[in-house]
Formats: C-alpha cells, sequence, structure tokens
C-alpha cells in the first residue's frame, strides 16, 4: 500500500479525530501497552527547553504531550487541526494555550518559537514535506526540531510481528475500547504505509534542516528524529532548500545519542 492510496482531505481527517477525542489517549495507552509515556518523555528530553523559552507542539491534540513542558515553566503552544481535540484538551488543562492550525499553513510569524515538536502526527499531513518546511519558517535560527513517529522496526522477524500486530490485532483492540473503531484502520494502514527511519532524515534535510539524527525506539517501532536550524537560516529557507533539492538525497543512519543524565 502507498501513501496516495491512504490520502484523506484535511477535513476528513479533522473529522476522525474529533470522534475519538474523548477516549484518544485512553485509548492510546492501551494500543502502545503504557509505551507512549517513556516515549513522550524522551521526545522532551530530546528538545531539551527551558523556562523562558516557547515551544511548539504541533499535532499536539488534547495537550497530553504539551504537558510536561506547561508543568516545567515553559512556554508551550498546543496547535491541532481537530477542534475536537483541543476542546478536550482546554477543558482539563486550560492554562496551556491551545491554537486550531493546519500543518502546511500555520498561523504563526517568521522565527516565532525556539523548538518545534510533532509526534505521531506528521504522517497524517497530506503534505508532511511543506509541514516540515513550515516548522523551519516558525523555528528561530539555531532552534530545535523533534518529531516522534511511528517508523519500521530494524530486524525483519520484529517487522513481522509488528505488521501482523498492526494489520489484526490492533483493530481489533480498538473496536472493544474506541469511539470510533474505523479510525483504528486507517491509523495502522498509516503507520505501515509510513518511511521509514532514513527516507524520514532525508525529507528533514530536503527542507532545510541541519545536523539531522534519529534514534530508534522499541526496535523501530518508533523513531525520534532530531534537528537544527541554521544561524543563518532566511525565512524563506525552507521553501529555497525543498527547491534546490531535485536529485536523491544520501540514506543517512545516525543515531540520536541517549540523555546522559
Amino acid at each position: 500500500m502507498n501513501r496516495a492510496s491512504l490520502e484523506k482531505r484535511p477535513d476528513e481527517v479533522a473529522t476522525m479525530f474529533d470522534d475519538v477525542a474523548p477516549k484518544y489517549d485512553v485509548v492510546n495507552d492501551v494500543l502502545s501497552m503504557g509505551q507512549t509515556r517513556r516515549w513522550r518523555k524522551i521526545v522532551v528530553d530530546a528538545v531539551d527547553a527551558v523556562p523562558g523559552q516557547r515551544v511548539l507542539d504541533l499535532a499536539a491534540g488534547t495537550g497530553t504531550s504539551s504537558e510536561p513542558y506547561a508543568d516545567a515553566g515553559i512556554d508551550v503552544v498546543a496547535c491541532d487541526f481537530s477542534l475536537g481535540m483541543l476542546k478536550v484538551g482546554k477543558r482539563r488543562r486550560p492554562d496551556i494555550n491551545f491554537i486550531a492550525g493546519d500543518a502546511t499553513r500555520l498561523p504563526f510569524a517568521d522565527n516565532s518559537f525556539d523548538a518545534s515538536t510533532i509526534s505521531f502526527g506528521l504522517r497524517n499531513v497530506n503534505e508532511p514535506k511543506k509541514a516540515l518546511a513550515e516548522m523551519l519558517r516558525v523555528t528561530k535560527p539555531g532552534g530545535t526540531l523533534v518529531i516522534a513517529e511511528f517508523s519500521q522496526p530494524v530486524v525483519p522477524l520484529w517487522r513481522t510481528m509488528y505488521t501482523e500486530y498492526l494489520m489484526r490485532a490492533l483493530p481489533a483492540i480498538a473496536v472493544k475500547v474506541a469511539s470510533n473503531p474505523d479510525a483504528y484502520v486507517y491509523l495502522a494502514e498509516s503507520i505501515r504505509a509510513w518511511p521509514d527511519q532514513d527516507h524520514l532524515a532525508a525529507w528533514l534535510e530536503e527542507a532545510g534542516w541541519e545536523k539531522v539524527t534519529y534514534r530508534n525506539l522499541t526496535g523501530g517501532i518508533v523513531a525520534i528524529h532530531r534537528a537544527f536550524k541554521s544561524e543563518n537560516s532566511t525565512p524563506d529557507g525552507g521553501a529555497a532548500a525543498m527547491a534546490a533539492n531535485k536529485g536523491p538525497v544520501a540514506k543517512l543512519r545516525r543515531n540520536l545519542p541517549r540523555a546522559t543524565s
């Protein structure tokens, strides 16, 4: 299955997430066997923001991924295109700034954030490369990008077992615990069709991000990619870099170091 066969209109995807919003976080914990909390902590460590800085948490959903920043006194903006998700999040955490926005046309000025991050949402964007360029635009020169996304397990046997879980077990579990089980069939298919770690790293370089690294989690089921915006970047740097990259990009195999603390 290819990505094109999974494409939905932005309003269709937004409606799908509106439907699953009330139970979204609980279902994610069940389906990931509790791993989502560990993955999110690693993302926060990789962003490495401090009080006084401003962080964009894109595809933030109900704001679960934004909470660690707010709790640490960091100015975080939780942005998502699903109004249903944002409403659930705002009821739970009225102290967090929730803003509706399209990842391919972010409602923020150039160089607005010290760091940008997106967890498990990039593959649901119709034009993910455009979203990467938009995040570059709104991130300050020298700023950080951290992406957590489902990826390709690195051991063949583990990859086969994981694919079987995605296409068989995940929808069956979703029927029992989710408010819209069909949404999780779509999500399982989108995970299977998503590019591997090296391809996403190449996309980041095409968009103009530098010093691209990644770290595999849970055997490659999830990969954390980190990159930086050049200190000399211009406002249209992302679009210019994408236009300049017409040929193939070298395959990358770089590991994001583990936190030392």
